[in-house]
């Protein structure tokens, strides 16, 4: 009787099968399929870990560690490893975890181990602990004075919160109006409460005054001191006068050494160098000479 392809093809997947689990029994070792699991908690409150599997028994043997770039021991022959001895307790295959902080963060797995008919049974389970954070006051870069008509960027920073933090700048109090993408835009600014920066596109004197910004996630809100920042006004006719006289001043120095030059007085000082006592005292000292030298022939 001929069979069909998909006859043969199930046939031969049924085949392997058989195989891989006499091959298992053989070994005297199975191993059950992984579950994922997912914890998030506040920083500084509690946390539970659970492993689940069968109902702990005298012959289980059971493990938990933490993975990441090296692998960690957290639970090891039936005592708590480390940091966790003094802020953890074992319920069954459970970890409640007191006090969790930012370094909890990460994935955990369970490792339970007992002989059973078929040799020896491992299973287990991942856990990834996710510990949300409430930001730090964040740090603000507002300048104290800018000159109107230029472009002033304030920046808003903040590096602890976790999910990361959206800011919102204030002036005077009130809270500047922002778009959570791109930004809102109105005649003076424009801020992005993602990145944190507030940026005047050209900043003029009603943008004076006190400026501070705020972080939030949905674990808390900080915020920096606030800062003045003074606009002031640019002062053409000022910078025209300031011109005007160091033109007038440079202007004369060069009209006086003009004159100075005309008059000759740059040559009477030459002359007066020449009449001074040096050069009397040298020609003296030559005419003493010739005379000296006549005499004694």
């Amino acid at each position: 009787m001929a069979r069909s392809p998909q006859g043969l093809l199930m046939l031969l997947l049924l085949h392997y099968f058989v195989v891989a689990l006499d091959y298992h029994k053989a070994n005297g070792f199975s191993a059950s399929k992984d579950h994922y699991q997912q914890v998030t908690v506040i920083e500084y409150q509690e946390a539970i870990l659970a492993c689940k599997t069968p109902k702990k028994t005298a012959s289980s043997r059971l493990e938990w560690k933490k993975l990441g770039r090296g692998v960690s021991l957290v639970y090891y022959q039936q005592a708590l490893q480390g940091d966790f001895k003094d802020r953890a307790e074992m319920i069954d295959f459970n970890i409640r975890i007191k006090n969790v902080t930012r370094k909890d963060a990460g994935k955990y797995r369970c490792e339970v181990s007992a002989p059973s008919e078929q040799g020896q049974n491992l299973q287990e389970d991942t856990v990834t602990l996710e510990v949300l954070v409430a930001p730090a006051v964040p740090s603000c870069e507002v300048p104290t004075s800018v000159m109107s008509g230029s472009v002033v960027e304030l920046r808003c920073q903040e590096k602890d919160g976790n999910p990361a933090p959206e800011y919102t700048w204030f002036k005077d109090g009130t809270a500047l109006l922002g778009s959570q993408k791109l930004g809102k835009r109105n005649s003076s600014y424009t801020m992005n409460t993602k990145s944190g920066t507030l940026q005047f596109n050209m900043i003029s004197k009603m943008d004076s005054g006190e400026y501070y910004c705020e972080a939030r996630n949905s674990v808390g809100s900080r915020r920096c001191p606030g800062k003045r920042m003074q606009v002031d006004l640019v002062n053409i006719s000022g910078i025209i006068a300031a011109v005007v006289v160091v033109t007038f001043v440079i202007s004369v120095c060069g009209l006086s050494i003009c004159y100075a030059q005309r008059k000759g007085y740059f040559s009477k000082e030459a002359s007066f160098q020449k009449g001074s006592p040096a050069s009397k005292a040298t020609t003296m000292s030559e005419n003493d000479f010739k005379h000296t030298k006549s005499f004694i022939i």
